[in-house]
C-alpha cells in the first residue's frame, strides 16, 4: 500500500470513528430526526457542489427510484435509529454493535446469491463475531435497554443492505452522486420532522460543535476521502477502516466521556472484530460505507 493510501485509510478509520461520540453529546439537545436532518443537509450542502463540478447529476437520470431507496435505508432509517439508541446506550457500546456490520454484510451476500463460498473460516468467524455480540449485550445491558439494542440491530441490518444495493441497482452512477442525492432526498424528508421536533430549550454551543462535525467531517469530507481511498487501495483493503473506526470509538467514549470498562467490552470487544475479520476474509468486498 502506498504512503497516500495509508494516509487515507487511518485518516478514514479515525473519522468514521469520532461520529458516536458527537452523536451522544448531541442527542441531548436534539431529537434523532432533527439530527438526522442537521446532518444530512450540512453534507447536501458541501457535496452537491463537488458533484455539480464533476458533472455527475445528470448520470442519476434513469436511478432515482433506487437512489430513494438506497437513502431511506442507509441513512434515514439507519440514523434515527443510532441517534435514538445512543439516548440510551453509551457510544462505546453502540460503536462495538455497529462494528458487526461486516458480518452481517455477508451473511445478506450470501442469502441474496451474491456469494456462493461459506467456508469453515467464515462459519467460525460468524459464530466468534455472534458469541461477542451476546457477551457484550448479555454482560453490560439490562432489560430496560432491549428497544436500544432493537434499534442497533436495524442500524447494523440497513448499514449491511445499503451497499449491496448499491453494487445490484446503483453500479452505474458515480457513488459520489448517489451519497450526494441521498442527503438532499433525506434532507426534504427530515425537514418537517426536524420542525416539529425541534429543541424548545438554547442550543448550547458543544451541540452545534457537534452537528457541524458529524455533518461536515464525518458524512461529507469522509465520503469523499472513502471514494478517494477505494480508488487508491481498491475496495478489499479499503474495508480494513472497519476495523479501525470501532477502536477509535470505543477509547473516545472511554477517555472523554468517561464510560465505563465493563465486562463486555473487555470480552465481547476482541470477539466482533476478530468474527468480523474471518467472516469476511474471502468474502468478494462490496464498497461497503461502514459509518455511523
Amino acid at each position: 500500500m502506498t504512503p497516500r493510501g495509508w494516509f487515507l485509510l487511518i485518516s478514514l478509520g479515525i473519522i468514521w470513528g469520532l461520529p458516536y461520540l458527537f452523536i451522544k453529546i448531541a442527542v441531548e439537545t436534539f431529537s434523532p430526526t432533527s439530527l438526522v436532518f442537521l446532518r444530512v443537509f450540512l453534507a447536501a450542502a458541501v457535496l452537491l457542489p463537488v458533484v455539480l463540478y464533476k458533472k455527475q447529476w445528470s448520470t442519476l437520470r434513469g436511478h432515482w427510484r433506487w437512489v430513494i431507496v438506497f437513502a431511506l435505508i442507509e441513512m434515514a432509517f439507519s440514523w434515527t435509529a443510532l441517534n435514538w439508541a445512543e439516548q440510551s446506550v453509551t457510544s462505546s457500546f453502540a460503536a462495538l454493535f455497529i462494528a458487526t456490520v461486516p458480518a452481517a454484510t455477508a451473511i445478506l451476500a450470501r442469502l441474496l446469491g451474491m456469494d456462493d463460498r461459506l467456508t469453515g473460516t467464515r462459519l467460525v468467524g460468524l459464530g466468534v463475531g455472534f458469541l461477542g455480540v451476546g457477551l457484550l449485550v448479555g454482560l453490560d445491558l439490562t432489560g430496560s435497554s432491549l428497544l436500544a439494542i432493537a434499534a442497533l440491530v436495524l442500524t447494523v441490518f440497513c448499514y449491511s443492505l445499503g451497499p449491496i444495493i448499491i453494487d445490484r441497482k446503483l453500479s452505474k452512477p458515480p457513488s459520489l452522486a448517489v451519497i450526494a442525492a441521498s442527503m438532499i432526498v433525506n434532507s426534504i424528508v427530515f425537514t418537517p420532522l426536524a420542525y416539529f421536533t425541534w429543541p424548545t430549550e438554547p442550543i448550547p454551543t458543544v451541540a452545534w460543535g457537534s452537528v457541524l462535525i458529524l455533518g461536515i467531517l464525518c458524512s461529507a469530507i469522509a465520503f469523499i476521502i472513502f471514494f478517494a481511498l477505494i480508488a487508491e487501495v481498491g475496495p478489499s483493503r479499503g474495508t480494513l477502516i472497519t476495523y479501525i473506526n470501532p477502536v477509535v470509538a470505543v477509547i473516545l467514549g472511554i477517555v472523554v466521556l468517561s464510560e465505563p470498562i465493563t465486562l463486555g467490552l473487555i470480552i465481547g470487544f476482541p470477539l466482533i472484530l476478530l468474527g468480523s475479520w474471518l467472516a469476511t476474509r474471502s468474502a468478494p468486498a462490496l464498497e461497503s460505507e461502514p459509518h455511523a
